[in-house]
């Protein structure tokens, strides 16, 4: 995704910033990361609050292998489809990664 096509999908919170990170980007808000872009995917950041809904959502949780050959959970997850096609149900999203991110912080 171009820096554009990133500020649309996050335009209900406002400005973002985007960094290069991990053979990605990361995207801020308000200095918080609340996504990842990897292998051309935008990756929401959840929590133990928000996590749930996003599994109820179809959503994917981001894993890696980590060295012992188990997979590694991230607290990124993939974006449930219908959100692609409806701002409003984008802005929930981003919203919910952007809340997460605030009770990290805590």
């Amino acid at each position: 995704m171009d820096r554009l096509d990133i500020e649309e999908m996050f335009s209900a919170l406002g400005p973002v910033s985007i960094r290069r990170m991990f053979g990605g980007k990361g995207i801020y808000h308000q200095g918080r990361i609340i996504a990842l872009e990897f292998r051309d995917e935008m990756l929401l950041k959840a929590d133990a609050v928000s996590a749930p809904e996003f599994e109820a959502a179809g959503a994917r949780r981001w894993a890696y292998e980590g060295k012992t050959g188990k997979p590694v959970n991230m607290p990124y997850w993939s974006i449930p489809e219908d959100a692609f096609d409806d701002a409003e149900v984008m802005a929930h999203w981003v919203r919910l990664a952007y809340e997460a991110a605030l009770r990290v912080g805590k």
